[in-house]
């Protein structure tokens, strides 16, 4: 392993690559580590978590069936079952769905250790008073991701799958769902709103380096409007409910990341006041 000299500014760009693929290579190792767990665990992953959502007592679907009776309406959330089969088409299909599920299981799981692994690489070429805020930003980033999921999980993966699953174009045809496609919708709904849920991390790193000011996002409030309800139909089915549901948090996140530019913009401007004063 290549040493790391005392100033950033000295190291070669040899020994930067070097340090980069080992900060890769522990990255990778941990995601594989977690991921060997998960592959051991597959019971508690598979009956559990992937193949929660097919199941009528799943939570979200209690939730709804509670609030569909409580208005005494009829709703197919307080049904028995979901009328649509799991099924594997190809020899290996299930052992693939093992092993791609337990990657990624390691990938979510793993996600603030690849994020302190990212920081290790970065932070060298920041200022010391901007390395101080490393645990606070592996924090809340890690937070808002694990938000994300469980938003993904628990309201947009339910949603989609009870949308999908019922859906006929004709009483002539059954639904037989290949594994991957179930496991592929989960998957994205989580993934996909972890990373959405990033928003605020990403407008401050944006606003740091001037690429983005409060003016411009409250400007652009209408176009991100449209964005974010794009975005609701790509990872939800396309009904009007499960789009809102998806975009409110989004249009929430897109407030608090405006004040978060206006903060990091007020210290900017204060730390140039200092600056000047100090000269």
């Amino acid at each position: 392993m290549a040493k790391v000299a005392n100033d950033p500014n000295e190291m070669s760009f040899l020994d930067h690559l070097e340090e980069l693929r080992w900060h890769l290579i522990r990255s990778t190792l941990a995601v594989v580590i977690v991921g060997c767990v998960a592959f051991i665990m597959k019971d508690f992953i598979f009956d559990t978590i992937i193949f929660g959502p097919k199941k009528m007592d799943f939570p979200t679907y209690r939730f709804f069936c509670k609030i569909a009776t409580f208005f005494g309406i009829d709703s197919e959330f307080c049904g028995e079952s979901l009328p649509f089969t799991i099924q594997n088409r190809t020899m290996a299909g299930q052992f693939s769905a093992h092993i791609w599920t337990s990657i990624w299981a390691g990938f979510i799981v793993g996600f603030p250790y690849l994020l302190w692994e990212l920081w290790r690489f970065i932070s060298p070429g920041l200022y010391e008073n901007e390395r101080k805020y490393s645990k606070g930003f592996i924090f809340a980033a890690s937070m808002l991701f694990f938000m994300g999921v469980l938003f993904g999980y628990y309201v947009v993966a339910p949603l989609s799958i009870n949308f999908l699953g019922t859906y006929q174009v004709s009483q002539e045809v059954t639904n037989e769902i290949d594994i991957s496609s179930f496991i592929a919708t989960v998957r994205a709904s989580v993934i996909a709103c972890g990373i959405m849920f990033e928003l605020p991390i990403i407008i401050f790193f944006l606003t740091k380096i001037g690429l983005v000011t409060p003016e411009i996002l409250k400007k652009y409030r209408k176009i991100a409007l449209v964005v974010v309800l794009i975005l609701s139909a790509v990872i939800t089915p396309p009904d009007v409910a499960s789009q809102i549901v998806v975009a409110i948090p989004v249009l929430i996140l897109y407030q608090v990341s405006i004040y978060i530019s206006k903060l990091v913009i007020k210290r900017q401007i204060k730390k140039e006041k200092t600056a000047k004063n100090g000269k």
